[in-house]
């Protein structure tokens, strides 16, 4: 098992590696797909019944930042002009 953050592991045993929520089967690409399709949190918490927290929402959307920025900023690296 592979630790993300708090919230977030990766365990080849549970959803086959996936990115998920500790301690659920809840893909964390899932839950971003709701927030950039504007779903409110507490709704995308009501929605999964309460199994992941606003905490965890936010560290699953801090760390796609991360990545994001991250990715940018290596690929500018990389062009020449």
């Amino acid at each position: 098992m592979k630790e993300f953050g708090k919230y977030i592991i990766a365990d080849p045993r549970v959803c086959g590696g996936k990115l998920i929520f500790r301690d659920t089967e809840i893909p964390v690409e899932e839950v971003l797909e709701q927030v950039a399709d504007g779903m409110d949190w507490q709704e995308i918490v009501e929605d999964w019944e309460g199994m992941i927290s606003h905490q965890a929402i936010a560290e699953a959307v801090r760390l796609a930042r991360e990545v994001l920025v991250s990715h940018t900023e290596n690929s500018v690296r990389g062009v020449r002009i």
